[in-house]
């Protein structure tokens, strides 16, 4: 006996006439179809150093590496989104500077140098899930992405608890301490029986068998991200230079290009599309930050 599965596939096709084309969503409420752009951008510059299309249900993280080996190629100094700075591979990062981000049903950018040079990557929660951090601290990259706080539909969030990897414990806000232990799926804490006499249970949990704490596989490294969200000094960095990508995304998806809308079918029409958009995008702010012949070729003023 057969039935229709009552849900959507991942990989649906949803055209005729573009097969490429799919399903993408910002958030639960926020949809659209067809693709996504993905760019890369210097903010110092303020140039599109690189630039990918993906179908619309492509995860903004999964182009990371596509546009920083765009820069690896061509761009000797380039930035992208989330937004990443150029700099030396190693303990320190220097002050070359290369960006990424992403938009709405454009998509997201990220930085790229040879294999000696590393980049300070900012960007949003697409590019903060633990195996993204992972993957591109061990590429050399400096990721100073915005990892989201955990919410609950009641009782305190996650981040209210002290987790110590070291010690394999955690620590609920009444102070009271509990082991990490293996679970089905990943490691656990569970409070259990200690919730019972708990003056703050009401608050932290309804559930009749405690407070369970889940431990991330990587939740080292987004436990090192959370900690210098919370540095002036980096986020005073994040906010000078992530409105300047967010300006250019905005400049690129004007209405008299076409806004947000493909203006042809298939994913290679569209990415010669954006590469032209993208080029005169540059032209006009080559003209405006002076760009002049001279006796040695074109130059800056």
């Amino acid at each position: 006996m057969f039935r229709i599965a009552r849900r959507v596939a991942r990989d649906r096709l949803i055209s005729t006439v573009d097969v490429e084309a799919r399903h993408g969503h910002k958030s639960r409420a926020r949809t659209f179809d067809w693709y996504k752009s993905h760019l890369g951008v210097d903010p110092d510059d303020e140039l599109i150093t690189a630039v990918a299309v993906t179908a619309a249900n492509t995860a903004d993280r999964e182009v990371i590496d596509e546009l920083h080996n765009q820069h690896r190629t061509s761009a000797p100094a380039a930035n992208t989104e989330p937004i990443a700075r150029e700099s030396a591979v190693g303990t320190e990062f220097g002050a070359d500077e290369a960006a990424a981000d992403t938009g709405a049903d454009e998509g997201s950018d990220s930085a790229a140098g040879s294999d000696a040079k590393g980049f300070e990557v900012y960007g949003d929660s697409a590019y903060a899930n633990g195996a993204t951090l992972d993957e591109q601290r061990a590429r050399g990259h400096d990721m100073r992405t915005k990892v989201p706080p955990v919410r609950n539909a009641n009782g305190y969030s996650k981040d209210r608890f002290t987790i110590d990897l070291a010690a394999g414990t955690v620590t609920c806000p009444a102070q009271r301490t509990v082991a990490i232990r293996a679970g089905l799926r990943h490691r656990v804490a569970r409070f259990g029986v200690l919730c019972g006499s708990c003056p703050l249970r009401a608050e932290c949990t309804k559930d009749r068998r405690g407070r369970v704490i889940s431990i991330h596989p990587q939740e080292a490294a987004l436990q090192h991200a959370k900690a210098r969200q919370q540095d002036p000094a980096w986020q005073q960095d994040y906010r000078a230079n992530r409105p300047v990508v967010e300006r250019t995304i905005s400049h690129f998806t004007r209405r008299p290009w076409g806004g947000r809308k493909a203006r042809c079918r298939g994913k290679k029409r569209i990415l010669t599309d954006i590469l032209t958009r993208a080029s005169a995008l540059n032209l006009a702010r080559l003209a405006t930050l002076g760009l002049h012949p001279g006796s040695d070729g074109w130059a800056i003023a």
